[in-house]
């Protein structure tokens, strides 16, 4: 058997290419939009992409299962389960099976069985591979998709939050209770391949290290730890993350089918756009603090980018990028296909954009902005958050999360100066760049944000 593990930093994720040598079929499970590594992986190891696999619909990031079917005639084997809201609607154009507990298909001497294991989604499945080309008699791990992770278990409450479908939060819970206790009867020896790892939205306190084992999981996760229904739903609710706005988008078109990938090359803008664009500029916020076009978002292309760009572009409004580097643009690009947004219309380089200028925002210390705030009437903005905000903050700030911020505008004074903060002053950048945008100029970042306050014995409140 070949194994070989894919993950995203950008969205966290973890997928999976398992070939079986004998027979030359591979098979990919919970496959990224971006297909182009596994077919990489297959060709140089001489594997025929002969299937994807599904856990669930994703919430989080378009699927490939569908680029694959389309461009590879790659089979597809997805979940059966929940009702009728929770149906693959694409699939009947492409060759597939429909799973459900107790199924089992094999790729090549490659076996694998079905478990259903609802919590984090109604239709949500797990795969127990067993090795039976080497020889095995038993499994050897499991891929749990969003519903076990290493050192946490998928949330209940992304249907509700994200989706708006009322009262799913309390039954996923319960669902997922009785899910772990079906799992926690497997045995002990088997390995934990998750989709996701630290840094996903997917749970609240998922492990960085990406495998584990079922046994180590039993006795290390917090979620195995609890006994009582209630009590692991009360856990389960309690601090979860603010769920991205693009979520429900990643549910509708995983259901429905993703688009396909349009390969045309990106042509390069000029300005001033007339078209009613957005214009992206992904330079590091030190650069764009010196001076950027009027009206641009900052969003610097690193580890957060693809999900503040979900937090904050919506799918109807072209894009144009401002790239650092003419190599950098296919990245970039990818990271907005990732989730869909697949409207980049332009593109410009830094020396395109001389002559088009305005002033930038300052960046200020945390005890210049002590300062500041004790002798003028600043509006001060925590863009963390609910969970941090909660656990601490600046006495007169204004909470209005990042990914909130402009549909939270009306809110915020225009005759004030204003100073923005997160952590540690890159999420503020953003907000600085989006307020700019928006006619706010004069905004201030605190460098360094809520840390550096903590760090200078400043005063923090909790409500």
């Amino acid at each position: 058997m070949y194994f070989k593990s894919f993950f995203d930093e950008q969205l966290a994720h973890m997928s999976y290419l398992i070939g079986c040598q004998k027979t030359g079929e591979a098979i990919v499970i919970d496959p990224a939009r971006d297909v182009e590594p596994y077919l990489e992986v297959a060709k140089k190891e001489g594997f025929k992409l002969h299937a994807a696999a599904e856990t669930h619909i994703h919430a989080d990031y378009l699927s490939g299962a569908r680029e694959l079917a389309h461009l590879y005639n790659t089979k597809l084997f997805m979940s059966d389960e929940g009702d009728k809201d929770w149906k693959y609607q694409y699939i009947s154009e492409y060759d597939h099976e429909l799973l459900k507990e107790g199924s089992a298909f094999s790729i090549g001497n490659v076996h694998f069985d079905v478990i259903h294991t609802p919590g984090h989604t109604p239709e949500s499945i797990s795969f127990v591979l067993t090795d039976k080309g080497g020889g095995a008699n038993e499994p050897m791990g499991i891929f749990t998709g969003d519903f076990l992770f290493v050192g946490d278990v998928g949330r209940p409450d992304l249907l509700e939050k994200a989706a708006g479908v009322a009262g799913t939060s309390e039954t996923g819970g319960k669902q997922l209770f009785q899910s772990l206790q079906k799992v926690g009867k497997l045995p002990e020896f088997l390995q934990v391949w998750p989709a996701h790892g630290a840094g996903s939205s997917c749970g609240k306190s998922l492990g960085a290290v990406p495998v584990s084992t079922l046994g180590y999981e039993k006795k290390f996760n917090w979620a195995f730890q609890i006994k009582e229904e209630k009590q692991l739903l009360d856990e389960l609710l309690a601090g979860q993350p603010e769920p991205p706005k693009y979520f429900a988008q990643m549910k509708k078109l995983n259901k429905i089918g993703p688009e396909l990938l349009n390969k045309e090359k990106t042509p390069k803008a000029s300005l001033p756009l007339n078209h009613g664009e957005v214009l992206v500029d992904t330079r590091p916020a030190a650069e764009f603090e010196k001076g950027h076009v009027k009206g641009s978002l900052n969003l610097p292309y690193n580890g957060s980018f693809t999900n503040w760009a979900g937090w904050l572009l919506d799918y109807e409004t072209n894009i144009v990028l401002i790239v650092k580097e003419e190599e950098n643009l296919l990245n970039v690009k990818k990271s907005l296909q990732s989730i869909g947004l697949d409207q980049v219309t332009g593109y410009l380089l830094p020396e395109d954009i001389g002559q088009e200028l305005e002033e930038g925002y300052e960046s200020i210390s945390a005890e210049k902005a002590k300062k500041l705030l004790d002798k003028e009437d600043f509006y001060l903005i925590d863009v963390r958050y609910q969970n941090e905000w909660d656990d601490g903050h600046i006495p007169g700030a204004h909470h209005h999360m990042l990914g909130n911020l402009e549909d939270q505008l009306n809110e915020i004074p225009k005759d004030k100066k204003i100073i923005t903060h997160c952590k540690s002053g890159a999420r503020s950048a953003i907000g600085t760049s989006l307020l700019q945008a928006k006619g706010f100029k004069n905004v201030l970042n605190l460098e360094g944000g809520f840390s550096d306050w903590q760090k200078e014995g400043l005063p923090v409140k909790k409500d």
